[in-house]
């Protein structure tokens, strides 16, 4: 256990010996001396390799099936033996578990007492809650989410990990700075301080008075080098300069009267001020298949669940009363999956955009963390223009296929995407990229919602699995209601469609 007390055998040097009171000779040239955090990182400072304690006896609980990957336990040991670091790895290495080990480990260790994990509000429950109850469920836990006054009644339970958007720190921040037992800081997704914003400006307040900060982020330059100045002015304000100016002086040569464009090293002086850090990529976890299918729950906004209710009701009058075919069940859950989506038709034959803004911001998180190009699917072709015109206000190079886009500007899209820096992102209808193409340019597929055809659906994902690919995949699948989990499902488990559709639309 990572609470008893061990002890680390070491050279009887002199120095070993002045610096640690509690060293016992066991013998002419060895001694012992407690294994503990302070012991290890002094050690190190003289130059001896000391293992981790926390390596060594905790004991990372877990799920069963889910044991800690090597990189997840460098990643622990760095937290803890650091109290302000980084974590750059990419996404689906498992950050967030990784933080919940650490703390978990630190506050055995009575290095910690409480913890503030900030994080995008599509995380606060499917991610940090539910990751919280799997692997650390003896910690309590609550959301801070609400109104002002439901934040304060939750921030005033007793707990030992607290979870608040990053907007919502705001809201309460003067209660926040009343409550030193928060000494751990968590920013997940920390890019969204790159500027000099209210937010930025306050979430620095509030981590100079904690003692551990740490920062999350598979994606810490999005747009340019310079980005990472405001995210160490929070976490380690000691390694950049006092003034931005001066730091994009460092990075950026001037070429016009606004504009800077990056020196050859930028990119690697970057990464340099945020240290210390772990930064793997999915190649790296070696415990991990060469690509990954994982699902991510949204909720609908109040309309959506309203009108979604509403059909739901309605398929179950036509389930009761009327003869069901695969053609008006097909029809049905059609509309329930327009619905999920947050894109459907008027009487009039105009796109209506529901109040699907947590979904939105789930796509938006995905893409703030990606490290490769990325594939977006929806099996409705009146969602993508909203889905591009979102993305394109996030900043995202993105181009959307569909039926409609000629066959040549299709090639023209699919030559640059893959051969060229071109495009981050195809936004695209999986039927007009089922068959022959190679896109092993993007890493990542994100299927907004289903698709209700298991041919199409398993020729899409393959454009990214393809002669070629040099990294792990990612399958990524947004879902708020039953009818997208149950098709899901059986895409996931290669299960035909049409054959369940009618047992799935009486379900």
């Amino acid at each position: 256990m990572i609470e008893a007390e061990h002890y680390l055998s070491v050279p009887a040097r002199s120095d070993i010996i002045n610096l640690f009171p509690d060293f016992k000779s066991t013998g002419a040239d060895v001694g012992t001396i407690k294994h503990d955090l302070g012991s290890v990182i002094m050690l190190r400072n003289l130059g001896i390799d000391a293992p981790s304690p926390v390596t060594l006896y905790y004991n990372f609980p877990h799920p069963e099936g889910k044991p800690p990957f090597e990189v997840q336990k460098e990643t622990v040991e760095l937290l803890t033996e650091n109290k302000r670091a980084y974590v750059l790895s990419g996404m689906g290495v498992g950050k967030s578990v990784c933080m919940l080990w650490a703390f978990d480990a630190l506050k055995r260790l009575k290095q910690a007492n409480k913890m503030l994990i900030v994080a995008p509000l599509s995380t606060l429950k499917f991610t940090w809650l539910r990751e919280a109850f799997d692997f650390v469920p003896h910690l309590k836990c609550e959301v801070v989410y609400g109104t002002r006054a439901k934040r304060l009644e939750a921030l005033a339970r007793d707990a030992d990990i607290y979870i608040i958007n990053h907007d919502g720190v705001g809201t309460i921040y003067e209660e926040l700075t009343k409550r030193p037992d928060i000494d751990v800081l968590c920013l997940d997704e920390l890019a969204v301080y790159r500027n000099a914003t209210d937010r930025s400006k306050l979430m620095k307040k509030l981590a100079d008075t904690r003692e551990r900060v740490y920062g999350l982020t598979g994606a810490p330059t999005p747009h340019a080098p310079t980005d990472v100045y405001g995210q160490a002015k929070i976490v380690t304000p000691h390694t950049v300069p006092m003034r931005f100016g001066r730091f994009r002086e460092q990075l950026m040569y001037k070429v016009t009267a606004f504009k800077w464009v990056p020196r050859p090293d930028a990119n690697e002086q970057a990464y340099k001020v945020l240290q210390p850090s772990v930064r793997f990529a999915l190649e790296d976890v070696t415990e991990l298949p060469q690509y990954i299918s994982r699902r991510i729950d949204v909720d609908m906004g109040a309309r959506q669940k309203t009108i979604y209710e509403e059909m739901r009701k309605h398929c179950f009058g036509m389930v009761n009363g009327q003869a069901i075919t695969a053609a008006n069940a097909g029809a049905a859950l059609n509309k329930l999956l327009q619905i999920s989506l947050g894109y459907v038709y008027d009487n009039k034959g105009t796109v209506v955009q529901l109040d699907n803004d947590a979904r939105l911001q789930a796509l938006m998180d995905i893409l703030a963390a990606k490290q490769g190009k990325v594939i977006v699917f929806s099996a409705f072709k009146h969602a993508l223009a909203g889905l591009e015109a979102a993305m394109k206000k996030g900043g995202y190079d993105v181009v959307s296929v569909s039926g409609d886009t000629s066959a040549g500007k299709r090639g023209e899209i699919f030559h640059a995407f893959q051969n060229t820096p071109q495009y981050e992102i195809i936004n695209a209808h999986p039927q007009v990229m089922a068959h022959g193409l190679t896109l092993t340019a993007a890493d990542t597929i994100v299927w907004f919602g289903p698709i209700t055809s298991l041919e199409i659906y398993d020729q899409a994902n393959a454009r990214i699995r393809r002669v070629g690919q040099t990294r792990k995949q990612q399958y990524i699948h947004l879902q708020s209601t039953a009818a997208e989990k149950r098709i899901y499902s059986l895409l996931i488990n290669s299960q035909n469609m049409q054959t369940e559709l009618l047992d799935m639309f009486r379900e």
